[in-house]
This record gives C-alpha cells, sequence and structure tokens, in this order.
C-alpha cells in the first residue's frame, strides 16, 4: 500500500538569509539565445512574445553563503513496494529523491549538501532532484519558498501530497498534486495552471529533473532533430546524434554546456529518458499538452566541472532532461482568459536493454524505449490519471503541513475589492491568517485596500489597480511605490518624477528616502544621466552604508560607468566587516585595477575571493585575475567560463 507521511530529512546547507530589500526595477533580464534562421516562424514569435524585463513585484534573495551546517528540513515522503519519492515543501516543493526499490538506485542526482548558488530568477538555486518552473524562462521565482502543502483525501480513500501557490509575476495559481499507487512503477504528477485575469497571459512551465551523469549515461527521446544551443551560437535545427561530429545523447561527448530541445513530432508520445550501462534511468512521460522535452549539460570544460562541484559538492556530476509547455524554453505560450491548463506527468525507472538503448542505431534505440515506456506506464493510464486529477482537483484539504507565502490572500483580497473574478479556492485555499508570519509583508497593502492610510511597506506590488489606490492616497510613501512601479515597467521619466516628489515629502521614512535616491539614480543612469545618477547613488549608499546589497550595486555600477574611484571610496566607508565580503572583495580588486593599482588587485586575487553568489556563467573573476596577473594561469577556483 502507498504510505503518506510527514517529517524532517537532515541535509548540509547554508542559511538562505534575509531577502535582498532593493526593488527589481532595472531591465536586466535578457534573452542569451539568438534564433537562426532555420528555426520556425511560429517559435521565432512565440520567444518575441512575453518576454518581462525584470522579477518585480518580487524581491532577490541573495542573503545565502556557503558556511554548511546539518540543518532539519521538513519533507514528505510517499513510498509503495516499488519506490520512495521525498519531498521538500518547504524549498520550493522540490521532488528530492526518487528511490528504485528493485535496482536499489537513486534516478534523480541526489546529495547530502544543498549549497544555494545564484542561478534563479531571484537568484538563489539549488542543484538536485526534480523541480516546477513557471513565469519566465529560468528557475522558477518559487524556487527557494514554501509551497502551501497539504494532504488531500480522494472519495476512494487515497492520499494526494498537494501543493500550489499564487505566482506574482504572471498573477496565475498553480498547483501541483503528488500520488503513488499502491504497487506502481512510476510517481504520478498532476499540474494545475489556472489564469484568473479576462486577458490572456504568457505562460511557462519546464519541469527540470537532475539526473547522474556516467560515462555510459544516455538520453533518448522520440526524435531525430533537435532546436539546439551551446550558448555562444545561434538556437538551430540539429541532428543530436550527428552533433559537432559527435553523438550527443551520451552525456560526455559534449565539450560545452548545451541544450537539446528535442523536436518530437504531432502523433508521437511525450517522454525523454536518461539511462546508465545497464538501462536503469530516470523515464519522464507525460499527457501531450506538456510538449516539449529537453537535455541540458553542463559540458566537460573546466568550466562546467567547476560548476557541477559548485552546486554539489562531492556528488559527482550530473546533467538534466526536462519537460515543458512550448517546445522550446525561450518561448511564452499564450494562456487564454479565465483558462486552466492541466496536465499529468510519470516519473519512474525506464528499465532499457543496454544492447539496444546503447547501441549505435538511434532509430532502434528509440522503439524499443518507446516499447519499454508503454509497458511502464501505457498512454491510456496517462490520460485515466488525467481525468481522475481533474475531478479531484477541488477537493478541500484534510490536513495542512505547510503554509506558502501571504500573497494569493492579498490577492483574493485586491480582486473582491475591484469587482474581478478569482479562482474557486476551495482546493487552493489561501487563508488570510497571521500565522502565515507574513503580516508585516503584507499587512500595509490589505490596509489600503481598506482604505486606511498607507504608511509604507517593505513588500512590493504591481499591477495597475495598486497604482491607483497609491495615486489616490497621496502620501509620501505612496509617491515612492508608485514611483517604483513606474520604474519597474520602464516608464523612467515618470519614475525620476515620482522619486524626486517623494524625496521632497517630509513624511518620507528614512528607509524609503535610501530606496528612492537609489531609484532615481538607476533611472538617471539609464538615461544616460551619467554624472547625476553616480551622485545620487553615491548619496543612497552613505545613507545607509551597512546596506550590503546596496553597496555592492553602488560599487558595480560605478565601475560600470567610469568611476572607479567612488567604488573605492564607498568600500572605504563601509563599516568594519563589509569590506571582507566576497562580492565586495572582487568588485574592490576589480576598482583598484581600473584606477591603475593593479599590484594591489593583484594581491586580493592571490589571498583567496569566494563569491557565493557569483551567477551563472559570470567570469569576471577570471578576466581580472588575466589582467592584473598576466603571467600566470588562472586558478582552478576561478574558472567558472563553460566555453
Amino acid at each position: 500500500m502507498q504510505i503518506l507521511s510527514f517529517s524532517t530529512i537532515t541535509l548540509n546547507m547554508a542559511e538562505l538569509g534575509s531577502r535582498n530589500p532593493l526593488p527589481a526595477v532595472i531591465a536586466e533580464l535578457d534573452q542569451p539565445y539568438r534564433i537562426g534562421d532555420d528555426v520556425p516562424e511560429e517559435l521565432q514569435a512565440a520567444a518575441r512574445y512575453g518576454q518581462v524585463p525584470n522579477m518585480f513585484p518580487y524581491l532577490m534573495q541573495d542573503g545565502y553563503s556557503r558556511e554548511l551546517t546539518a540543518r532539519e528540513v521538513p519533507a514528505v515522503v510517499l513510498e509503495n513496494s516499488k519506490l520512495r519519492a521525498v519531498v521538500l515543501p518547504t524549498l520550493g516543493g522540490r521532488l528530492w529523491e526518487l528511490f528504485d526499490k528493485a535496482s536499489g538506485k537513486h534516478l534523480l542526482h541526489t546529495h547530502g549538501t544543498m549549497q544555494f548558488a545564484n542561478i534563479a530568477l531571484r537568484k538563489v538555486w539549488f542543484a538536485g532532484g526534480l523541480e516546477w518552473n513557471i513565469g519566465t524562462r529560468g528557475h522558477s521565482p518559487t524556487t527557494c519558498d514554501p509551497m502551501h502543502t497539504a494532504i488531500v483525501k480522494t472519495p476512494e480513500g487515497h492520499e494526494v501530497l498537494r501543493m500550489w501557490e499564487f505566482e506574482r509575476l504572471r498573477g496565475v495559481v498553480f498547483q501541483v498534486d503528488m500520488w503513488l499507487p499502491e504497487d506502481s512503477d512510476v510517481l504520478l504528477t498532476a499540474v494545475r495552471i489556472r489564469n484568473p485575469h479576462d486577458h490572456d497571459v504568457p505562460m511557462y512551465w519546464w519541469s527540470n529533473a537532475a539526473v547522474p551523469e556516467t560515462p555510459e549515461t544516455r538520453v533518448i527521446a522520440p526524435a531525430t532533430e533537435a532546436f539546439g544551443s551551446d550558448y555562444t551560437t545561434d538556437i538551430s535545427r540539429v541532428r543530436p546524434t550527428e552533433h559537432q561530429g559527435t553523438d550527443a545523447t551520451w552525456l560526455v561527448n559534449s565539450p560545452h554546456a548545451a541544450d537539446f530541445f528535442f523536436d518530437i513530432q504531432p502523433g508521437h508520445r511525450h517522454w525523454i529518458a536518461a539511462v546508465d550501462h545497464d538501462g536503469d534511468g530516470l523515464a519522464m512521460l507525460s499527457t501531450s499538452l506538456l510538449r516539449g522535452k529537453k537535455l541540458f549539460v553542463w559540458g566537460q570544460s573546466d568550466g562546467g566541472k567547476r560548476w557541477q562541484e559548485w552546486l554539489s559538492p562531492g556528488a559527482g556530476p550530473y546533467a538534466e532532461i526536462q519537460a515543458g509547455l512550448a517546445q522550446t524554453q525561450f518561448e511564452h505560450l499564450a494562456m487564454p482568459a479565465r483558462a486552466e491548463w492541466s496536465w499529468v506527468e510519470a516519473y519512474g525507472n525506464a528499465r532499457l536493454d543496454p544492447a539496444t538503448s546503447h547501441s549505435r542505431n538511434w532509430d532502434a534505440a528509440v522503439a524499443h524505449a518507446g516499447a519499454r515506456l508503454e509497458d511502464l506506464v501505457p498512454d491510456a493510464e496517462l490520460e485515466d490519471a488525467l481525468a481522475e486529477a481533474t475531478r479531484n482537483f477541488a477537493l478541500p484539504p484534510d490536513e495542512m503541513l505547510v503554509r506558502g507565502s501571504a500573497w494569493g490572500a492579498l490577492e483574493s483580497a485586491r480582486r473582491r475589492h475591484s469587482g474581478k473574478a478569482w479562482v474557486d479556492e476551495i482546493g487552493t485555499p489561501f487563508a488570510n491568517d497571521v500565522k502565515l508570519g507574513a503580516v508585516e509583508e503584507t499587512g500595509p497593502w490589505h490596509c489600503l485596500l481598506e482604505g486606511g492610510t498607507f504608511t509604507g511597506a517593505g513588500s512590493f506590488v504591481a499591477g495597475a489597480d495598486w497604482e491607483e489606490l497609491l495615486a489616490n492616497d497621496g502620501g509620501a510613501e505612496a509617491r515612492f511605490h508608485l514611483a517604483t512601479m513606474k520604474h519597474a515597467r520602464q516608464d523612467l521619466g515618470g519614475a525620476i518624477a515620482g522619486y524626486g516628489a517623494a524625496l521632497g515629502a517630509d513624511a518620507l521614512s528614512p528607509r524609503s528616502k535610501v530606496l528612492a535616491h537609489r531609484g532615481r539614480a538607476l533611472a538617471l543612469l539609464a538615461t544616460d544621466k551619467t554624472d547625476e545618477g553616480l551622485a545620487e547613488l553615491a548619496a543612497a549608499s552613505r545613507l545607509e552604508p551597512s546596506n550590503l546589497p546596496l553597496l555592492s550595486e553602488a560599487m558595480n555600477l560605478s565601475i560600470g560607468h567610469g568611476n572607479p574611484a567612488q567604488a573605492l571610496a564607498l568600500a572605504s566607508e563601509a563599516p568594519a566587516g563589509m569590506s571582507d565580503v566576497g562580492r565586495v572583495r572582487f568588485l574592490t580588486a576589480l576598482a583598484l585595477a581600473g584606477v591603475g593599482r593593479s599590484p594591489e588587485a593583484a594581491a586580493i586575487l592571490r589571498a583567496g575571493v569566494e563569491m557565493p553568489d557569483i551567477r551563472e556563467g559570470e567570469d569576471g573573476i577570471a578576466a581580472l585575475w588575466q589582467q592584473v596577473c598576466p603571467d600566470e594561469p588562472v586558478p582552478a577556483g576561478y574558472r567558472f567560463a563553460m566555453h
């Protein structure tokens, strides 16, 4: 029989730390792909649709370190006679472990050290398991947030693990239902996304599974071609089995980081599998709505290996197989007004015959895998599971395990206030409850909705309704937040004027004054008013010198806009201890090199610089080493370039 239990597991990990207080207003979410002419026009159009400039109204999460200690993490275990699954509801609902009892193998890249790193849309991310990504290209804004989590009992007496949340970027509600039927060879997951708006929203979803990489691991999907990129070349149509002179379906054959989005033709079943030397390995299958199937490899370069060790120390190499709504990850799909999308995914051991799965005959390998996976879980069975899940979606929770954010409750209140429709909350309740621990975060916004005086908030919101309420309030704090909202949607002129108006009001709080100076500085820099912008930026940093994110940003922008001396001055004025922070040390070295003091910069790098928040693809530290230590090879610890 299935066992569903709630307890904890012990992981070696750092604290997440506090959220970055600086609103995400800069237009900085770029598209790393260049799309080749051989990509169909419908894909190119979907790539142009739905792009966002930033992650506003979310706050960034970059307060973590690399100081690891043993910590207890809440975990839900689903277990039957074949499989054991472990889910982490307070960390984005990550499926952390899928253990196949017959083979004794972990089908996911699972390890005991959870190392946070700057990979996701809100920066913080960790490698391993299977994650749910929604909103826009990149790892989800909910990657390291608690999900509302409950046990739901079906009329037949079965238990379903349900996780749900309100996604703030697109303003939609999503839920993930997981269950493990008795004696089932696969873990079943049903996903539902609901658009409560009276207009289309750009939608994105990818389920990403990290899988162990061995010299014999091969990935198989029912397609002969893919849309591929190694992050330096155009996205183009490729044959993965004949890519740049090698068969890239063997993971270790890719020299650099690369993506392969398999071009599965209509009429074919949607699956992908990563199997090792004896044919065991993770199979991901889905109903037809989840069309996309992808292979990602870090590659065999020094940088790719360095990133894997950085993300999961001592756990060995890994790759990812993924499944998404669109054919590729550079697309968004238009989700119609009031629409509801749902599908089912299944995960289990492929159990292929290695003589066929690892043969040079790709067509034979695909045919064999397709037949074996039909035995593992027939397509008709997945369709039945989707029908069952659809019947169960609205069942109310029987036992709450974890509370997620308070943003869904606020959105529900906002919609009631404005007379707009909302989703049925019976199956996914968003209780406006002080026990959510987020009263400070959403309380001021509830007060504004209820007609009270807006006294400011440490959080941010977006949307025309909120802008109207703030404009009607007219106070200093309302002016600041209104300017921030205009800034986030790139109304730079309106933002500059709004920040100025807020700063001219006596009632602006010290915290908001700092952020208003900072916001005005960023908007001025974005409109090429460099000297004025850098002066505002320095003023903001000097008003709150202990604000580490602000200091780092001010130093970085000062250097980037040709004033490294200002960066050095700001660092020298910071409180004791801040100069020892890895990012500040690197920026100090960069500024020293910028003012011609290369020996001092070299001394900092030789002494050692570790930046917990180094960004995927960021290679500035190696570039600086080559500049100030030109006759010395770049140390292995500084090699993060994947090409």
